[in-house]
């Protein structure tokens, strides 16, 4: 008789422990899906459990509401990359105007590829029925977010690279376009809608590109 191990982990056995490992996300992906298609006040909690393929009291292990689910989605799709990009900012040698065209078309260029963009839409048709979005969006997103841009912006000032400007206005107009970029994937975008496509990747940099030239202290020709 063969002996056995009883603490060697069987191949069903890893396989179910990736699979539990793995569902927080997968619940985070439903819930946004759904958000983004049906609303937030119209989502229900059954159905996120069930297009993740589990039971609701599987779902309730892992959030306890709707409002949790929300709040990491947030967090996990934005928030971090925010955060992401405060440590690429902080490690930058370069100049300011190096520094905010790779990081800014780099984010945006990601963002919009992923399901964080639907996060954007989510927030823009939600947040007056659900002002508790807004404060959490506040908090996580727009005033870290609006703080790194500025703090670049800042940089390019204080080196001569950039001309004095009011930077909390330069802040929403590098930031609103590229918002309304991620609200018309996920709406007219998302439509068959003659004369309404375009690229998205080269909008980015052309938007970019076109501040940078604006807050040149000495324009090239």
């Amino acid at each position: 008789m063969t002996a056995t191990t009883p603490d060697a982990p069987t191949p069903a056995g890893s396989s179910h422990q990736r699979r539990k490992a793995e569902r927080p996300s997968e619940l985070l992906d439903a819930a946004l899906q759904l958000f983004v298609e049906k609303g937030f006040a119209a989502t229900k909690t059954e159905d996120i459990a069930r297009l993740a393929g589990v039971s609701k009291g599987t779902l309730y292990l892992y959030y306890t509401s709707k409002e949790d689910l929300l709040r990491e989605v947030i967090s996990q799709r934005v928030s971090t990359r925010i955060a992401d990009g405060m440590a690429r900012a902080a490690a930058h040698e370069g100049s300011a105007t190096e520094l905010m065209r790779t990081l800014l078309v780099d984010w945006w260029t990601q963002t919009l590829e992923s399901d964080a963009s639907g996060v954007f839409k989510l927030v823009v048709s939600e947040v007056r029925n659900f002002p508790e979005i807004g404060a959490l969006w506040t908090d996580e997103v727009a005033l870290p977010g609006s703080q790194l841009i500025g703090s670049m912006i800042q940089r390019g000032i204080d080196s001569g690279e950039f001309r004095p400007v009011d930077v909390h206005c330069v802040v929403h107009s590098i930031v609103l376009p590229l918002v309304m970029l991620c609200v018309h994937r996920h709406s007219l975008g998302a439509c068959d809608c003659p004369g309404m496509s375009m690229e998205p990747q080269d909008f980015i940099r052309a938007h970019i590109d076109l501040v940078l030239r604006g807050l040149a202290a000495h324009p090239q020709p």
